[in-house]
């Protein structure tokens, strides 16, 4: 060492060695925070910084008692020192599972943080907090909610219980796990046994139920108007159009100016028709036919031009974002345009001059698309046809546009395996359908079958969403690309694939694990099990092992249909989506430069939102008629096959009907039973006996709740 750095050495040494307490309280601050929830008595620290002289002694409890007032060090009892533990936060949502407990969902976090219900201090299910981390002693981390920062849900739906001195309200919402007590004052006139929406006002002195009022009264529970519009309010989906919208509507005159036709182009002489279900009032898309002079097909794609009556920042656009869907319950549909646009002014009737937006191709008769051309058009339908009508005239090759419907389901059939070819996933769940009386009791269930004019429409619709969405991608050859609505499918988790091989095996099923086939595998997995027991229950798993699909202006790909790129252009009357797809496309035909992205990208999320909702709302209609059907069928002995399992039952599709209910452990005799996830089992912890996903079992049903929309089973034996 040179004598330079000596010397300099030495001067710190020396400067540290000037100021005795300060080396002492860095000593004593760096043993504490080493060891952070440790505690020290004063004896403990004496010891372990090596002090024993008076006034040693002396300058510790001084620094001591300095840094206590400072707040830089605690003392949780009389007898001891430990570092502040400065608490870490985490911003989420909550997925409030049981009444036991529940999970922050955080993009901060790589998993869910559990909390117990005595932490959750009001948060509810959907709430978005901020959470207190705690590390307990087995090092696993929980959590424990400090703010509520925004209130997932302020209105729930339940049946009202009403006695002398106040009401209470038992939410429909399973993942409300409190009753709200509602105040005689805040009745609103609601009779006991009513469905109601109630407002939640806060919570009680004691900081343990919330406190709300009656905000409307939705009718007597049980009955199938009021459990419908019931199932509406708990998603949060509006029933009826406010006043100024449908006045808004009223408005707009039915009337096609020449001035318009004439920026269009005219397909009314063209062969036209559409094909719909036979109860559908709003026909958003039609075909039209022509052979050329060349041999090729000129097939056009025509779509209701919502955009040319809905008009930015009108109330009828913001109604429409506002649900930016139409619901589809078991009994009915609550469109997104009020009826004068969804049933009458855009709706492709036949015989009654159109505005549309169409994708016009050329086809070669061996399905090569030659050209394309996108734009506004008037159209004239000529034939309006139900799926069934179209079926009968494909199979017999007789009838209006015989010809036309023969050589596009030929078409289709092509194109169908060209997609299959490139990756896309074929499921043909199988699928059931109410008959209901006027009453909306349910009758009967009758299977729907997909066939060849459903496939036919499908596949053309498919061309033009995706011909649409490759045509605004490939306008920029160089990023940034012109902002456009897609609709896209992320690849599988390998995880959740794993987990489904697993269950194929238990079903008897190889399944391949390879991710280069992992479209083919799964195709060749659903065609073995067609018309089989565990078709459904596999077809279904097999979905749920997908990725959601979404909204969003990524132009990613979509996995699904194996698609590079992908849109939905073409019914703008019941999506909203495609009503924003219409606009850019538009913009961009004009020669227009791309809009700036985000506020696109908020509308594609919010979007992607509330068809979650709508989709869930119409999952619950459907089980709530499934289990009103099953109450005729409680004397029966049903066969069944186990469906799921968790640590409190197992699920068990019946096969004739194809409605779920639970067998509840507690309800299974002679044994105490426990799951076991890893293979898939329940078994029975004394003899061992074992329920697999994918057995076949006989059951009765044991009772059925139509307010919790289950049906409780218990097996036969």
């Amino acid at each position: 060492m040179t004598k330079t750095k000596k010397k300099r050495n030495s001067r710190k040494r020396k400067k540290q060695n000037d100021n005795p307490q300060k080396n002492l309280q860095n000593r004593l601050l760096h043993l504490l925070n080493q060891n952070p929830g440790k505690r020290y008595s004063y004896r403990q620290i004496q010891k372990r910084l090596k002090i024993s002289s008076p006034k040693r002694k002396s300058e510790l409890e001084h620094i001591l008692l300095k840094l206590l007032k400072a707040g830089q060090i605690q003392m949780p009892n009389d007898y001891s020192f430990q570092a502040v533990v400065k608490p870490d936060y985490v911003t989420g949502r909550i997925d409030y599972v049981s009444r036991d407990f529940g999970f922050l969902v955080s993009e901060e976090l790589d998993e869910d943080l559990k909390i117990s219900n005595k932490r959750m201090k009001q948060a509810l299910h959907g709430d978005t907090v901020r959470v207190q981390i705690h590390k307990r002693n087995s090092g696993k981390l929980e959590g424990e909610v400090a703010e509520v920062l925004e209130r997932g849900q302020t209105e729930f739906v339940g049946r009202i219980e009403v006695s002398s001195r106040f009401a209470f309200v038992i939410a429909d919402n399973r993942k409300m796990h409190y009753d709200i007590f509602v105040r005689l004052k805040d009745l609103n006139q609601a009779e006991h046994g009513e469905k109601v929406i109630v407002e939640l006002l806060g919570w009680d002195e004691s900081g343990r139920s919330p406190m709300g009022r009656v905000k409307e009264r939705l009718g007597q529970a049980g009955e199938h108007q009021t459990e419908m519009h019931a199932i509406m309010a708990e998603y949060g989906l509006p029933v009826h159009f406010p006043k100024e919208v449908e006045a808004e509507a009223e408005q707009i005159p039915t009337e096609i100016l020449e001035s318009e036709i004439q920026m269009r182009r005219d397909f009314r002489d063209v062969p036209t028709f559409t094909i719909d279900p036979a109860d559908a009032k709003d026909f958003d898309d039609a075909l039209s036919f022509s052979k050329l002079e060349n041999g090729y097909y000129e097939i056009g794609v025509h779509i209701a031009d919502v955009t040319h009556y809905v008009k930015p920042n009108t109330k009828l656009e913001k109604e429409a974002y506002k649900r930016a869907t139409s619901v589809y319950l078991v009994d009915r549909v609550v469109p997104m345009l009020p009826e004068k646009l969804s049933n009458q002014v855009c709706s492709l009737r036949p015989k009654e001059d159109k505005l549309t937006f169409s994708a016009v191709f050329e086809i070669t008769p061996r399905g090569r698309v030659a050209s394309e051309w996108f734009g506004r058009t008037i159209i004239n339908s000529d034939q309006r046809f139900s799926y069934e009508e179209a079926q009968e005239v494909i199979e017999s090759n007789k009838g209006d546009f015989a010809e036309e419907l023969q050589i596009l389901n030929r078409l289709a059939k092509n194109f169908m395996k060209k997609r299959f070819r490139k990756g896309a996933i074929s499921f043909e769940t199988v699928e059931v359908k109410f008959r209901l009386a006027e009453d909306g009791t349910p009758l009967e269930l009758v299977p729907k079958h997909r066939k060849d004019a459903h496939k036919l429409i499908e596949e053309f619709m498919l061309l033009a969403n995706k011909k649409v969405a490759e045509y605004v991608y490939k306008l920029k050859k160089r990023p940034p690309k012109n902002t456009m609505v897609y609709r896209i499918h992320d690849a599988p988790d390998p995880e959740k694939v794993q987990d489904f091989s697993v269950i194929a095996r238990k079903f008897g099923y190889e399944f391949d694990l390879d991710p280069e086939r992992l479209a083919d595998n799964i195709n060749a997995l659903t065609d073995r099990v067609q018309g089989r027991p565990e078709q459904n229950v596999l077809e279904s798993m097999a979905i749920r092992t997908m990725a959601k699909a979404l909204y969003t202006t990524q132009a990613d790909e979509h996995f699904g249909l194996a698609f590079k790129h992908y849109t939905h252009f073409t019914s703008p009357i019941r999506r909203y989506p495609d009503v924003m797809v219409h606009r850019l496309l538009q913009h961009y035909l004009d020669g227009k430069q791309s809009p700036d992205s985000n506020e696109w990208e908020k509308r594609c999320q919010h979007s992607t939102d509330m068809e979650k909702r709508a989709a869930d709302a119409e999952r619950a209609s459907i089980k709530y008629k499934q289990v009103e059907f099953m109450q005729a069928w409680e004397q029966e002995n049903l066969a069944g096959i186990i469906t799921g399992l968790t640590e409190w039952g197992m699920y068990v599709e019946i096969s004739e009907t194809k409605c779920e209910g639970m067998i509840r452990l507690a309800d299974l005799q002679g044994d105490y039973y426990e799951l076991d996830s890893k293979n898939f089992q329940i078994v029975g912890r004394d003899f061992k006996r074992k329920f697999s996903l994918g057995d076949a079992v006989k059951v009765n049903i044991k009772g059925t709740d139509l307010e919790k929309r289950q049906i409780d089973l218990v097996l036969c034996d």
